[in-house]
């Protein structure tokens, strides 16, 4: 089973689409990733990344309850 997790950009380096990357947040760890797939991808967005490949952006909105259900089952989980 594969799972692709969201994370907010902290910042972007490069200007080609296809070698430009992110600092990506995923809830106090701090992770490199590429932006090829979503190089529509801004500072602040949240982007859903899977093997340290952004693979889509997602609104605030849908992030929030991406997260909140990966909260749910790591409590279910303990």
């Amino acid at each position: 089973m594969c799972l692709a997790v969201p994370g907010q950009v902290l910042a972007i380096a490069g200007d080609d689409p296809l070698t430009r990357s992110a600092r990506v947040a995923f809830g106090g760890i701090v992770k490199q990733v590429a932006l090829a797939f979503a190089p529509e991808a801004c500072v602040g967005d949240y982007v859903l990344v899977h093997a340290g490949v952004a693979i889509a952006v997602l609104d605030a909105e849908e992030a929030a309850r991406t997260l909140a259900c990966l909260a749910t089952l790591e409590e279910e989980a303990e």
